[in-house]
């Protein structure tokens, strides 16, 4: 199995959709990501609303963004 590198997408992996994973090699760190996460949307709701809403634009452009060099349009 090809390892992922920063050129690498998952959908790009041979197995692709049928991969697995470790359980126990990723909860810690699935934990961790889980627990900044929640503290992340702690601090954006005493941002106030028009930081929030210019946050959450800016998060979606570089989805689209991502979403498009996917599918090899830059």
């Amino acid at each position: 199995m090809r390892r992922l590198d920063m050129h690498t997408y998952i959908h790009q992996l041979e197995n692709w959709p049928n991969f697995t994973w470790k359980q126990d090699k990723i909860a810690l760190k699935l934990a961790k990501v889980r627990h900044n996460q929640g503290r992340l949307l702690a601090r954006m709701e005493g941002m106030g609303f028009r930081l929030q809403a210019e946050a959450n634009l800016h998060t979606l452009t570089l989805d689209v963004l991502k979403s498009s060099e996917i599918e090899g349009e830059i």
